[in-house]
C-alpha cells in the first residue's frame, strides 16, 4: 500500500483520470467511473467510496476533464518537463506560473494545498535538472556545483551515484576556500582608508589570488594587471638601485685604480706587498693579508699574478 501523506489525493486522481478514455467520461459511463477509480483509490489508502467530501473531489475533477478537453496532469507534467535551469533559479515563480498558466481550466489549482503541492513538484523538478547538468561535468565538478547550490548531501550521493569520501573531499576543498575568502576579505578591509590601487597591491603582496581580488575588491582584471605592471616597474628600479649600490660597495672595496693612486703611497703599498710576500706564497693568504692592509685590489691582483710588475710600478712611483 502507498502512504496517502506522499501522495496528494488529487494527484493521484488526476493520474487515473490521464488514463481515461473520452466515452469513459459519457453520461451513461460516467457512475461506473467514479466507482472504478474510487476503488482503485481505496487500495491506495484513501478511503474515498467511504468519504463523502473525497467523492464529491473525484467528481469534480472528472467534470473538469471533461470540460477541458484533455488531461490536467498531461499539461502539468508537460509544463514541468519544460521547465529549464533558468526557469527553477526561482522556484516558488516557476510554480505560481504553472498554476496561473492552468487555472482557467483548472481553478482549484490557486488553492492554498494545491500550490504547495506543485511547488513541491517543481523543486523535484529543479533537483533532476541540477543533476542532469552536474552529470555532465567531471565527478569533482558536478559535486561542487551541486554543493554550491544547496543541494542535500543525500539527493548528491543518489543523483551522482557516490560515496561520501567524495562528498568529503570536495567538502574540504570548499572549506579551504572559503576560509582563504575570509582572509582575503579580511586583508582588504585592514586597509580601507588606501586607495584602491593600494588595496590591491596589499592583496598581491599577501598572495591573494587575482580571482579572489576580483570577487573581494570588486574590480576588473585591467586594474589588477595595472597594479601588477606598477609593480614590476618598483621591483625593477630597487634592483637597479641595488645593483648600483652593490657596485658602488665593490669599487669602494677594490679601492683606486693604478692610474689613480697617488705615488707616495703608491711606495708605500708595494713596501707591504713585498712584505707580505715574504711571509706567504698562498695566494688566499696574500689576498687576506693585503685585504687586511687596506691595498687596493689592482695592486693586490698584480701581486698574486705578476709580482715582477711590482719593480716596475715601484720605479714609475719613484721617477
Amino acid at each position: 500500500m502507498s502512504n496517502p501523506s506522499e501522495r496528494p489525493l488529487w494527484v493521484c486522481i488526476e493520474k487515473e483520470i490521464q488514463n481515461l478514455e473520452e466515452t469513459d467520461l459519457e453520461s451513461s459511463r460516467l457512475e461506473a467511473t467514479v466507482k472504478s477509480i474510487a476503488a482503485k483509490l481505496d487500495e491506495m489508502d484513501f478511503n474515498v467510496s467511504r468519504t463523502g467530501s473525497k467523492l464529491l473531489q473525484l467528481r469534480w475533477a472528472l467534470k473538469a476533464r471533461a470540460a477541458a478537453g484533455f488531461s490536467m496532469m498531461a499539461k502539468l507534467n508537460q509544463a514541468l518537463d519544460n521547465l529549464t535551469l533558468d526557469d527553477v533559479a526561482y522556484a516558488n515563480d516557476a510554480a505560481v506560473k504553472i498554476e496561473r498558466e492552468l487555472a482557467p481550466n483548472w481553478p482549484v489549482l490557486q488553492e492554498a494545498a494545491y500550490v504547495k503541492d506543485i511547488q513541491q513538484m517543481v523543486e523535484a523538478a529543479k533537483l533532476a535538472l541540477l543533476i542532469k547538468e552536474a552529470k555532465t561535468l567531471s565527478q569533482k565538478e558536478g559535486i561542487r556545483y551541486l554543493r554550491e547550490r544547496d543541494v542535500a548531501t543525500e539527493d548528491i550521493l543518489q543523483g551522482l551515484g557516490i560515496d561520501q569520501a567524495k562528498i568529503n573531499e570536495v567538502d574540504a576543498e570548499l572549506a579551504a576556500e572559503k576560509a582563504e575568502l575570509k582572509r582575503v576579505t579580511g586583508l582588504f578591509d585592514a586597509v580601507a582608508d588606501k586607495e584602491m590601487d593600494e588595496r590591491i597591491k596589499h592583496l598581491l603582496n599577501k598572495d591573494a589570488s587575482d580571482e579572489l581580488i576580483l570577487q573581494v575588491a570588486g574590480v576588473d582584471q585591467g586594474a589588477i594587471d595595472a597594479v601588477k605592471e606598477s609593480m614590476k616597474r618598483e621591483l625593477e628600479e630597487k634592483k637597479r638601485l641595488a645593483e648600483e649600490e652593490a657596485a658602488r660597495k665593490a669599487a669602494e672595496a677594490a679601492g683606486p685604480a693604478l692610474d689613480d693612486i697617488p705615488a707616495d703611497e703608491m711606495l708605500e703599498y708595494i713596501e707591504s706587498i713585498r712584505e707580505i710576500l715574504e711571509f706567504s706564497d698562498a695566494e688566499e693568504e696574500i689576498r687576506t693579508m693585503c685585504g687586511q692592509s687596506d691595498i687596493p685590489k689592482a695592486l693586490v691582483d698584480i701581486a698574486v699574478s705578476e709580482p715582477d710588475k711590482l719593480d716596475e710600478l715601484e720605479a714609475q712611483a719613484e721617477s
